[in-house]
C-alpha cells in the first residue's frame, strides 16, 4: 500500500503497549505526525517520555500495537520481521550515542559493512564507502581503527556508515551525548551539511540546545505529543 501524500513519513494514531505480567504499560498513546522530505526534525522529551519507543517505530526496529506508519510510500506498520529488516537496510541510516563500531576493523571496513550485508559488488562498495567518508571528511582516517580515533572522529565514521547506503532517512539518537561541547558542535554542523545536501534527518534528544538546531521540534511526554514548535531553516552553530 502507498501513503496518501508525498510526505516521507506519516504516522497515524500510533500506540505501543507492552505487557509486564498482567499489567499494561502504554509507551505511546495515539501519536500522529508527518515529516516532509528534506526536513530536519527533533523529538524531545524527558527520560521515559516515549521518545526512544517512537524512534524505534520510525526506524522499523519495532512495530506499533495499533495505528498506521507509512515510510516513503509504504505501509510498514503491517510488515513482518524480514520485510522490516529489508526496509531498514534500504531506507534508513542510524546514528547512535554509542558509536557501535567494530573495534578491530578499520574505519573503511566499518563504513562498508551495510553494503556487504546488502550484497553490493566490491566496486560499488569501494565507490560508495569513499563517497561517504568524503562527506564526513574522514577519508584520510579510513585505515585507522576506532581506538586510534577521537570521539568526534568515531562519530563521523558512524555517520558515514549510516549514509553509505544513501538512505531516505537518517535517524540520530542522542548523537552528541558522548561528546564534549566543541566536538558536539562539529557534529551538529556536519548534520546541517548533510541536511543541506537533501537528506531527511530526525534527531532524538533531551538537550534543548541540540533540539533548537532543527527546523521543527516535537515535544513528547507520557507517550503523547505535548506540542510542536516550528523554527524555520536551520543554521550552522559555532
Amino acid at each position: 500500500m502507498t501513503s496518501p501524500s508525498d510526505d516521507i513519513i506519516i504516522a497515524e494514531n500510533l500506540w505501543k503497549i507492552y505487557l509486564l505480567g498482567k499489567q499494561e504499560v502504554k509507551a505511546l498513546c495515539g501519536v500522529s505526525f508527518a515529516v516532509k522530505r528534506n526536513d530536519l526534525m527533533a523529538i524531545m522529551g524527558p527520560s521515559g517520555s516515549g521518545k526512544s519507543t517512537l524512534l524505534n517505530l520510525i526506524g522499523c526496529l519495532d512495530s506499533p500495537t495499533r495505528g498506521k506508519y507509512y515510510l516513503n510510500g509504504k505501509l510498514v506498520s503491517e510488515l513482518n520481521e524480514n520485510e522490516l529488516a529489508f526496509i531498514r537496510n534500504q531506507e534508513i541510516g542510524f546514528v547512535f550515542q554509542v558509536f557501535n563500531l567494530l573495534p578491530r576493523a578499520t574505519t573503511f571496513h566499518n563504513v562498508e559493512l551495510p553494503l556487504i550485508y546488502k550484497g553490493a559488488s566490491k566496486k560499488e562498495r569501494s565507490e560508495k564507502t569513499h563517497r561517504a567518508l568524503r562527506m564526513v571528511e574522514m577519508e584520510h582516517r579510513m585505515d585507522h581503527r576506532p581506538s586510534e580515533l577521537s570521539g568526534g572522529e568515531r562519530q563521523r565514521a558512524a555517520i558515514a556508515r549510516a549514509l553509505v547506503n544513501e538512505p531516505s532517512l537518517l535517524l540520530a539518537d542522542e548523537p552528541t551525548g558522548n561528546l564534549d561541547s566543541k566536538t558536539g558542535i562539529e557534529i551538529l554542523n556536519l548534520f546541517h551539511k548533510i541536511h543541506a545536501q537533501g537528506n531527511t534527518i530526525i534527531m532524538v534528544t533531551h538537550d534543548s540546545h541540540i533540539a533548537r538546531q532543527a527546523k521543527r521540534i516535537i515535544y513528547i511526554r507520557d507517550g503523547k505529543i505535548e506540542r510542536e514548535e516550528k523554527r524555520g531553516e536551520p543554521r550552522a552553530v559555532f
